[in-house]
């Protein structure tokens, strides 16, 4: 059995490990008028895919970019007024609200952000009254035209999918 030969400081508190300056790519800002299009169909808190995609929105719309948020399939449920514990706007653990307060920033910035009404009331027996207000319900066949829309002007479009 061999002794251990090499001993390293383990990282403390404040120990920057990582060349945090170095930006690898142009910082692209939104030319006058272009979108950017965000569909989201994940189920939430099933990693952090739905509140990654979220944050990545905030990012479009501070770069300039007038964005929609298309939710649909398990993804409307982010979109749930009724979110905390043990009372409603609770935090039941740490980052339980971190989605509502996502999409409320988005809100307030200015995005447009829709949820599904096939997937609330079919899947879900969600309301639309249950949606954060700002949030707009929209008919499930607009899923795809959505799509298409964004396509035909041109968007940006970020796609997720998770199961």
């Amino acid at each position: 059995m061999s002794t251990k030969t090499v001993t390293v400081a383990t990282p403390a508190e404040g120990d920057v490990l990582w060349d945090t300056s170095e930006k690898v790519f142009e910082d692209i800002r939104a030319e006058e008028g272009q979108k950017a299009t965000v569909f989201i169909h994940s189920v939430p808190f099933e990693g952090s895919v739905s509140l990654v995609n979220l944050m990545t929105s905030t990012r479009l719309q501070r770069k300039g970019f007038k964005l929609t948020v298309v939710l649909y399939g398990p993804a409307v449920l982010l979109g749930a007024a009724g979110r905390g514990y043990p009372a409603v706007g609770k935090e039941g653990f740490p980052g339980n609200l971190a989605v509502n307060r996502q999409l409320q920033t988005l809100l307030d910035e200015g995005a447009t952000i829709y949820a599904c009404r096939f997937a609330m009331g079919a899947l879900y027996g969600m309301r639309e009254d249950d949606l954060i207000p700002g949030i707009k319900a929209f008919n499930p066949l607009d899923v795809l035209d959505s799509a298409l829309t964004a396509w035909r002007e041109g968007h940006f479009q970020l796609n997720t999918w998770t199961m």
